[in-house]
Order: structure tokens, then sequence, then C-alpha cells
């Protein structure tokens, strides 16, 4: 990503915005590299490049990104895409608020679960997208996700304590993914990728979407948890409008525990304190199931 030359970059750009002004944007995982853009009328707007090597999935993801601004829903819009030397861009509006992540906490706990109830309400929506029709059935899909996924901590040099649990509960769900339907995924819903811009939950970062298990898109509710349980409550209740099934919360425990089980192999290059943090969080996980005995967590306050 270092190879990338702003002037080749902005190329394509300035014959749009000639007079625009580009400011780095150095944080997230994404592999693309992101600006800050202000027009000549003070607009500002998200940049996103992605080399060609990654770019594959850009125009798709464009155009999925298009169908759910065209819901209403509260998120970085899609404007522009393009190509240039280097790749593929896109730009979006920018979303002009604070990390939801750094303030929630800070916020009265009725606030906390409002936001969240809204979080719960917009994916639903977001779920409305229906999956292709000739998207590869879910259940062996996801069972040689978790075969991947159980090979690959077992070949970990590091393990965590009731790793054998987590293990024992997927054997004995995986019959649940039978049958599931699927529809389009945001990719990576959680309180990280969402900003809150004049009192309103906004949604970012839509460049993991996919499409599956609607219900699967809760597997990163742990960061949300994590940050404010009554946050993390308040999304579950929003998406059921307040009347959860058990089966939602036996599914959710499997999809959970097959991400623990890849999280520190997926930490180990980013150095001790990544592995650290999924450590920290494999042991928040097994503490709120019991073990794994209990599908509820006990984050979950209830209606």
């Amino acid at each position: 990503m270092q190879d990338f030359k702003e002037e080749l970059l902005f190329s394509k750009i300035r014959e749009q915005y000639p007079e625009a002004s580009f400011e780095p944007i150095n944080k997230g995982w994404s592999v693309d590299v992101k600006y800050c853009m202000t027009a000549s009328d003070r607009t500002r707007y998200l940049i996103r490049f992605t080399p060609e090597e990654k770019s594959s999935k850009r125009d798709s993801m464009y155009q999925m990104q298009q169908k759910a601004a065209a819901l209403g829903i509260p998120m970085c819009e899609p404007v522009v895409f393009g190509r240039c030397e280097q790749g593929v861009y896109t730009i979006q509006t920018w979303i002009d608020g604070e990390d939801a992540e750094q303030i929630i906490f800070h916020l009265p706990e009725t606030e906390q679960y409002a936001y969240g109830l809204d979080a719960g309400r917009i994916l639903r929506k977001i779920h409305s997208i229906p999956a292709p029709e000739d998207c590869p059935d879910w259940e062996p899909r996801f069972n040689r996700k978790i075969d991947r996924n159980i090979k690959r901590y077992q070949e970990c040099p590091i393990h965590f304590e009731g790793a054998e649990n987590i293990i024992a509960y997927i054997e004995e769900n995986r019959h649940l993914l039978a049958g599931r339907p699927q529809t389009y995924q945001h990719g990576d819903y959680h309180i990280g990728n969402m900003m809150i811009e004049k009192g309103k939950l906004v949604i970012i970062d839509f460049d993991r979407y996919d499409f599956g298990d609607p219900w699967e898109e809760f597997n990163r509710i742990v960061w949300c948890a994590q940050a404010s349980p009554r946050f993390a409550s308040g999304m579950v209740d929003g998406y059921f409008n307040g009347s959860v099934p058990m089966e939602f919360w036996k599914l959710l425990a499997l999809y959970i525990s097959s991400n623990m089980l890849s999280s520190v192999p997926w930490a180990i290059p980013f150095g001790d304190k990544e592995i650290q943090t999924m450590l920290n969080q494999a042991k928040d996980v097994l503490g709120w199931y019991g073990n794994m005995r209990n599908p509820v967590p006990t984050w979950y306050y209830g209606k």
C-alpha cells in the first residue's frame, strides 16, 4: 500500500473536484488507503483507494451500498465509483460525528440502550436486502468455516483455557445451521463501525460485506457488550422488537464460538497487544456463557 503515488490517485478525482484538498486518514484495519477530501464548496467526503489486486469486489460493494442507502439507512452514502492507474476508488459522504465506541459508556444507560435499539433496527433493515439466488447453501458453507477455525486453533501455538468447552458446544449445535435463510450482510457490524452525528447513530465501513445467515451478523456483538452491555441488549431487542427467540441465542453462541477459535491465530501477526486482546475476549465470552452451558449471555438485560 505504501507504493501508492498520490499524484496518480488524485488525477482522476481532480477532473471532477479540481480544487479539492486531501488529508490522509490513518486508522482502521482495511487494506484501503483513505482520505478526507474537502471540495471547493467546503463539503467533505471520504475517499477510499483500493489496490488493483484487492479490487475485485469493490464495484459490487458500491452497488450494494447504493441499495442500502436507498432504504434510508443512516450511513456513509456512496457518491462516486471510479478507476485510477493503481486500482479503484470510491467517494462517500463524510460523517462528521464521534466514534460511538468512544462515547457510549459516558452516556446515561437509557441512552446507551436507545442507541442499541437503533442499531438493531438498522441492521434489520439491512437484512431486508436478499442474497443472490445462486448463493451457496449456508449449512455446508459455514460448516467448512467451522472446520477451518478449529484446525487453525489446534495448530496455533497459543491456546486459552476453556477452548474445549467452545469446541464441544460447536459440535453439539452444528445442526442449527440447517435451513437458515441468507441475506445481505454489512460484514463487520459492531459499535466500532458506528458513529453518533447530531444525536443520530450512523453506520460506516461496509467494505467487508457478504451474504449469509442474517443472525450470523451478530457475531461481533462481543465488542458491543464489552463497550456497553446496555447497548448490546438494545441491539438485540431492537432487531427482534423485544421478542428474542431462544433459537437465536443458541445460534449466536455457535457463531461467536467459531469466531473465538480463529481470533488468536488471527492476532498473532499483529503482536502481543492484539493477542492479549483476543485472549481477554475469550475469557469474557466463556464467563458470559458459563463455560458454554448457558446460551443466553449474562450481559443481556432483557427488554
